[in-house]
């Protein structure tokens, strides 16, 4: 794949660059370097120095992180069409998580020292960066709450509801997560054990709440998940 052959469109309605014209999303196209990335792999690791950021064009990557005794937590989900491994708009050297795919992911990356040119130069780069890094904040931030106020089937509640906004395609049976997803990386996400979640989970499909096979979760009455995921009166 090469950048020359991308078309201006596919960066046309992505936030950091929208509010540009075609010859200025082409200077932008022409300095990038896209990578196709398999399931499962890293496109950036945890304190390795950071000498690039990346667009995830397509495909899906979560967030690691692993505590001070070796536990890894899952704290963000990434969708295509957003900026990632931005260690430049936070001050940062290193990158502060590992993003793994969880699918087929298409990245383009530029060298770090075009960061301040891109926020000089292209008009909504530097505000839409930083809004997407206020998001990604206060999801976390959300997070934080839901493991010290909630009880664990509010949170894996939260957790499915979450995905589901960001990934969610419509089937025939419901909503589906659109893309790979285990009882394990439920888990991660929610603070608990992957029994606790297989037990959950085993149970609301019994009530027909849910559905999960081959690594997909579909929420079959996202009314009743809803209400799960909220304290109980």
């Amino acid at each position: 794949m090469q950048a020359q052959k991308l078309d201006e469109s596919l960066l046309a309605q992505v936030p950091p660059f929208r509010r540009l014209n075609r010859a200025q999303i082409r200077q932008i196209l022409d300095l990038a370097t896209p990578q196709r990335h398999n399931p499962g792999v890293a496109v950036f690791e945890n304190g390795a120095v950071a000498e690039r950021f990346f667009l995830l064009l397509d495909g899906h990557v979560r967030v690691l992180r692993l505590t001070e005794h070796g536990e890894q937590v899952v704290p963000l989900h990434i969708a295509s069409g957003q900026l990632i491994g931005i260690a430049a708009a936070l001050g940062r050297a290193t990158y502060p998580a590992t993003a793994e795919t969880l699918d087929d992911c298409i990245t383009l990356s530029w060298p770090n020292r075009l960061w301040p040119q891109f926020v000089a130069d292209y008009d909504g780069f530097a505000t839409e960066t930083y809004k997407t890094v206020g998001l990604r904040l206060e999801e976390v931030h959300d997070r934080l709450v839901e493991l010290s106020t909630q009880q664990v089937e509010q949170r894996v509640a939260n957790a499915l509801l979450r995905l589901i906004t960001q990934s969610g395609k419509k089937v025939v049976s419901g909503v589906e997560i659109d893309f790979p997803i285990s009882r394990l990386d439920i888990s991660e996400m929610t603070g608990t054990t992957l029994h606790t979640v297989s037990r959950l989970l085993t149970a609301w499909e019994k009530d027909g709440i849910v559905a999960s096979s081959c690594r997909k979760v579909t929420a079959t009455d996202p009314h009743r998940l809803m209400l799960l995921s909220r304290p109980t009166p």
